[in-house]
């Protein structure tokens, strides 16, 4: 009976109504963050921080070796047709001082390979544009998933400010959009000995 009269007089009083607030409020922040990807998915492995412009670096410590692991993600400006929750991106894998992988995930389920590599490794053809340079890569295609970007396209990324990535999907071709300008390069230097180099069209 006195708890009910409680409950009453603080609903007559706002108090319910301002904890209903405070709480969506807590809710909002929790869910922008995770949407803004510094929320890291790995156990082990420090929330994003900003590595400059629109690009996140997150670190860890491997437990067997001790060596540093970074990994620096640039999410795209736009989505792909089969998902509009989640970005496409680019992410640089970095551990003991170098770069282990470049890779570019969709974010949805991508096309069989169309054309085997060099040592006949299943790829898949792109087209890239960084800054006023196109090309065609065939990256490799990694267990549908995602692609592994070459080290010329990756160096060429990190200095950019123009940085697109058109790839046959299962809705047809569509364009990867992102704005790479304002990355720590010395960061990116010291944790993945990686220096920009502009790509050509030779």
């Amino acid at each position: 009976m006195k708890v009910s009269r409680w409950l009453r007089n603080a609903m007559d009083s706002g108090l319910a109504a301002k904890v209903v607030l405070f709480s969506l409020l807590i809710g909002a922040s929790v869910l922008a963050c995770a949407q803004s990807g510094r929320m890291t998915p790995y156990q082990d492995e420090s929330d994003g921080v900003s590595a400059g412009g629109n690009w996140l670096e997150f670190s860890s410590t491997d437990k067997m070796t001790g060596a540093n692991k970074v990994r620096f993600q640039l999410q795209s400006d736009n989505y792909f047709r089969e998902d509009p929750n989640y970005k496409p991106r680019v992410v640089l894998f970095c551990s003991a001082g170098k770069l282990k992988l470049a890779d570019f995930n969709p974010g949805v389920r991508l096309p069989p390979p169309n054309r085997p590599g060099f040592w006949g490794q299943p790829q898949l053809q792109v087209r890239v544009r960084v800054d006023d340079v196109n090309y065609f890569k065939g990256w490799n295609w990694m267990r549908g998933h995602f692609l592994s970007m070459d080290k010329g396209t990756a160096r060429g990324l990190i200095q950019a400010h123009v940085f697109k990535v058109e790839l046959p999907t299962r809705s047809g071709r569509q364009i990867a959009e992102f704005s790479p300008a304002g990355l720590n390069l010395d960061r990116v230097r010291q944790a993945c000995d990686l220096t920009p180099k502009k790509p050509s069209n030779d």
